[in-house]
């Protein structure tokens, strides 16, 4: 397996899945938009905001720049609604020229950072990256049960439909 272009993929179908969810939660009203409904972070609005501090400012730092901030991962960076929705979208669409960039030995090695409680990690790369788009699926994947459950329909994210949209590459 070529762990570019995995990866590379990946952060596609990151971005792609991400907009999706976006167009979906536009349709929801201010009101359902921010009740609690039991999601772990909430309400749509604290998961996606979960979202952007988990994704963006927190994991992506660690991979783009190899610092690691203190965030607290509950935390309301964005309070708008439409700037979460843009700086997420703009977030997950600096992954795959990230990847792109890196050296194919990177993947093998490893990711040294400090947990938010301040504790030393080394972790295998390339499965700490593989865990950034997982987490992204998991948090998509209750947005999108609480759509259901406003009535509202959820988008289709399975990764084949990303792949079945996309030209064919040569």
């Amino acid at each position: 397996m070529n762990a570019h272009r995995h990866f590379a993929m990946l952060a596609r179908y990151n971005a792609w899945a991400t907009q999706r969810v976006l167009d979906a939660v536009a349709a929801v009203g201010e009101a359902d938009y921010r009740r609690d409904v039991g999601l772990f972070f909430k309400s749509l609005h604290g998961t996606l905001n979960h979202l952007l501090v988990g994704e963006h400012l927190l994991w992506f730092r660690r991979f783009a720049e190899g610092v690691s901030p203190r965030v607290v991962l509950d935390e309301e960076v964005e309070p708008d609604r439409l700037r979460l929705a843009a700086r997420l979208g703009e977030g997950a669409a600096r992954w795959q020229p990230l990847i792109e960039g890196w050296p194919a030995a990177r993947f093998d090695a490893t990711l040294d950072y400090t947990t938010t409680r301040g504790v030393a990690v080394s972790l295998p790369f390339a499965a700490t990256l593989a865990h950034v788009f997982n987490h992204g699926t998991h948090h998509r994947g209750q947005i999108s049960a609480a759509l259901t459950a406003f009535g509202q329909p959820a988008p289709v994210l399975d990764l084949v439909t990303m792949l079945q949209q996309e030209p064919v590459q040569p």
